[in-house]
């Protein structure tokens, strides 16, 4: 299971919490999912990508990817600040995984833009569905 997970939400349940996005999917296919990660606490690049292998096998439409920024000393610490580089590539890596939206910097959240973004996700997927 990838740490960046177990490490800012140790009572979270991974996989539990993708079963519950699949099935908003399965209930209703034209409802968007978000959901995010933040980087920056020491996880590799292999376990990015299966988290968005996983994100996208649970129909997710929107991923946010920011930079984990310590809120207090008594959490974890920042382990590396990703680079602007880093963010654009890792942005190029998920649409090409087939995100239909994908917003990653350093100082992206998941409620970044939210309301710009639904809009803008209604008419990916209308012009997605028109091919």
């Amino acid at each position: 299971m990838p740490r960046l997970y177990l490490t800012i939400r140790p009572g979270s349940r991974y996989y539990h919490s993708l079963r519950l996005l699949e099935r908003v999917k399965e209930r209703d296919p034209s409802q968007f999912t978000k959901s995010g990660l933040m980087v920056g606490l020491g996880e590799t690049k292999e376990e990015v990508m299966q988290v968005m292998d996983d994100m996208r096998s649970a129909g997710v439409d929107f991923l946010t990817i920011g930079q984990y920024l310590q809120p207090t000393r008594k959490h974890a610490a920042v382990e590396r600040f990703v680079t602007p580089d880093e963010f654009a590539a890792l942005e190029t890596i998920a649409r090409s995984k087939g995100f239909l939206l994908v917003s990653a910097s350093p100082l992206t959240r998941s409620s970044y833009h939210a309301d710009e973004d639904f809009a803008w996700l209604r008419a990916a997927r209308e012009a997605q569905l028109a091919r």
